[in-house]
């Protein structure tokens, strides 16, 4: 593998070591391959790891083989795959609900094999969705980039939105969870809150408020701080608001899980730009109260 990444306008100039330790997030295992084999260019030329990067300048970055073992994942249908960004280090897709991220059995195909597929090689998954949610999933498409998106989301560098049709009215316009969630042992498909969980921090903010023949209902927006399983549903659900179709906390049903991630938004690791990509969902749209 071969990258060249220009080095944007907006950066403060700072030593090759800080570059790639500090501002890229470079493994330490990764940073050792670069500097021990010389795998790393400044504007064409070898150079110390003390050379300064300036605004303008060209890093490239060579990768062997051994570097990175070949990753094999079975391609999909590239044609299911609804892109809104891609470049030559990630891509953000549309995911429809009903379809896995990633494949659980031998065999099975899922998100990540119809985008392998749609890009041309193996992809990496950067945070999942349930089965049932539909929206934004971010992927890697090499495994250079991939630690270091997810240093980022680790950071709550990522910010993840959702919108979400819940049972009731909430309260108070804007509210924070703070519960803590962990596994449900008498149903390994569940989660639950309970204090010997893990930290889990959800924001919610109510946008609209519906009347209906099952009764009132509510639009809410949903931004994560963590990413633990079922995450939304189980905080919405433990506060008296299941999510409406949820099949595993809420007796409402509906044609679908009432989830979606309408928002992904971020800062370029290499650009430094702020991405803010949106999707839409019609069947979550169709799935509103008129």
């Amino acid at each position: 593998m071969k990258f060249q990444i220009p080095i944007p306008s907006s950066f403060a100039e700072m030593t090759v070591e800080e570059l790639l330790e500090r501002q890229w997030l470079v493994p330490k295992k990764i940073r050792h391959f670069l500097r021990s084999k010389r795998h790393l260019l400044l504007n064409g030329q070898t150079c110390s790891w003390q050379n300064p990067v300036r605004a303008g300048d060209e890093l490239t970055l060579l990768f062997d083989e051994d570097d990175y073992p070949k990753k094999a994942v079975p391609f999909g249908q590239a044609e299911l795959v609804d892109c809104l960004y891609e470049d030559q280090h990630l891509i953000i897709v549309n995911k429809p609900e009903g379809m896995k991220t990633h494949a659980n059995q031998p065999g099975e195909i899922a998100l990540l094999n119809h985008v392998s597929a749609y890009v041309g090689q193996a992809c990496y998954v950067v945070h999942r969705l349930d089965r049932e949610t539909s929206g934004l999933v971010l992927l890697a498409k090499n495994p250079f980039v991939l630690p270091i998106l997810n240093h980022l989301l680790e950071d709550k560098k990522i910010s993840r939105q959702y919108w979400a049709l819940v049972q009731g009215r909430l309260t108070n316009r804007t509210s924070t969870y703070r519960d803590k969630i962990g596994r449900d042992r008498h149903d390994r498909k569940k989660r639950l809150v309970t204090a010997k969980g893990k930290a889990a921090i959800t924001h919610v903010r109510r946008f609209k408020e519906f009347s209906g023949p099952k009764g009132p209902s509510s639009l809410v927006n949903c931004q994560l701080e963590t990413g633990r399983t079922h995450q939304i549903r189980v905080h919405l659900a433990h506060h008296g608001h299941p999510i409406i179709g949820d099949p595993l906390y809420s007796k409402v049903p509906a044609r679908r899980l009432m989830l979606h991630a309408h928002q992904l938004s971020f800062i370029h690791p290499f650009t430094r730009e702020k991405v803010i990509i949106k999707a839409q969902s019609t069947s979550f749209e169709k799935g509103l109260p008129k």
